[in-house]
């Protein structure tokens, strides 16, 4: 029999829950179906919000004919074998609807296969994928199409698509099951349609197709699921992003809200453990050099204890990084100083810094000059240049007034302050 969620695929635009953001009235995409005037397009975003079945409904509503592939089981010739079907139509007067999923898939040589075919109008060009087209589509294909950003669906459509599951004819119309247990599978799909009715079919499946479903065949069928979480993806490196970005804006409950999110969605702690490492030194630094510490302890109690000992030692760290003073001193000066390493390329070392540990090259001057920091009062060679001499000296650390970077702030602007004053000492 064909898959519930298949059965259940809505027939016309009134059939479809969510995406009222592109399918309102005066919306591009409900004017393109309402007109009957297709155009290219990308459909991006998550799995189970519908892209698909919008494809199919472009190919109804506008009478073309519909020419499903999957890049993940079609190459060129495929294509090129679609064209020609599209070719064939539109002599007879009928537009051609191309549809390929997971179009991300295909290279970036693969994706020039359909140019020649959209620009010609031979075929209206309709991709569905997952993944950031700016990323992973090529320019030449992006200029033809647009782009539409499909979202999530809420609770509330994921409950209308399994309330009309239960009584449509396509569906499981013998099936009964309580409104809270239809909220709790609801919030299992995790905004995914296609998810909710395939659990849907499972729960009908234990029941014999007719009865009740109850609560414990429920927890049976939902049991073990976890919220989407596509490693590698966008959604991947989104909550990570937010992560770091409630870290760095001192938000210690959304960082932990983040974490735990990933969590539930299946990442490895290790990664995230890695990351919060990073988020130490890029935007606690100096201001706190305790938070480096406290990240490398929390990766090491992670390796060491596993799950779920190790998750609370990171827990700590990232709190810890969150309400700590914050500084990207460290990490601005870092990036300004390789930007001159490649704008100076290889100059060489002054001669009064390089070594010499052979009489050759103490001939040649090596480390003649040279004013050992620890024969100077304070251990500090007042107007010393360490820089190169063909390149201006420069300032790339400059402490924040936050936290320990206070005091090293200070100890610097005496330090500059002291080689000023040699240096002018020096030019009288």
């Amino acid at each position: 029999m064909t898959p519930l969620a298949d059965r259940m695929r809505p027939r016309t635009l009134d059939e479809v829950v969510g995406q009222k953001h592109l399918l309102a009235s005066g919306k591009p995409l409900y004017e393109a179906l309402s007109s009957g005037k297709p155009h290219s397009m990308i459909l991006w975003g998550p799995p189970g919000t519908g892209k698909t079945t919008l494809a199919r409904l472009v190919a109804a509503t506008c009478e073309a004919d519909f020419l499903p592939l999957s890049a993940v089981m079609a190459g060129v010739k495929d294509v090129r074998t679609a064209a020609e079907a599209a070719k064939q139509s539109r002599q007879m007067g009928r537009q051609t609807v191309l549809f390929l999923d997971e179009v991300h898939r295909f290279n970036k040589a693969q994706q020039d296969a359909f140019l020649p075919y959209v620009e010609d109008g031979t075929i209206t060009f309709i991709g569905a994928t997952t993944e950031n087209p700016s990323f992973e589509l090529n320019n030449a294909l992006l200029s033809r199409a647009r782009v539409y950003v499909l979202k999530s669906l809420q609770k509330a459509d994921i409950r209308e698509l399994i309330d009309r599951a239960l009584i449509d004819e396509r569906g499981v119309p013998g099936l009964e099951m309580a409104d809270e247990l239809r909220d709790v599978l609801a919030e299992a799909a995790d905004g995914d349609a296609r998810r909710a009715l395939s659990l849907l079919e499972i729960a009908a499946d234990l029941v014999g197709g007719e009865g009740e479903v109850t609560a414990e065949a429920l927890g049976d069928v939902i049991a073990g699921g976890t919220r989407r979480f596509d490693k590698g993806g966008d959604a991947f490196y989104d909550q990570i992003s937010a992560l770091h970005k409630s870290v760095r804006g001192s938000d210690p409950d959304a960082s932990l809200y983040w974490f735990t999110r990933m969590l539930d969605g299946g990442c490895d702690p290790l990664y995230i453990a890695r990351r919060v490492v990073r988020m130490a030194s890029e935007d606690i630094g100096n201001a706190d050099p305790r938070g480096l510490q406290l990240a490398l302890n929390a990766w090491d109690v992670q390796v060491r204890l596993g799950s779920p000992e190790g998750e609370l030692a990171v827990a700590q760290a990232i709190v810890f990084l969150a309400v700590a003073p914050k500084s990207n001193a460290v990490y601005m000066a870092y990036n300004q100083a390789r930007r001159d390493a490649e704008k100076y390329g290889s100059l060489p070392v002054p001669p009064h810094l390089c070594n010499a540990p052979t009489k050759l090259l103490k001939e040649l001057g090596h480390g003649h000059d040279y004013r050992y920091a620890h024969d100077e009062p304070d251990a500090f060679a007042a107007g010393e240049n360490y820089f190169p001499e063909e390149m201006p000296e420069q300032r790339y650390y400059n402490p924040v007034p936050r936290g320990l970077e206070i005091r090293i702030g200070e100890k610097l602007a005496d330090l500059r302050d002291r080689n000023r004053k040699s240096r002018n000492k020096s030019d009288k």
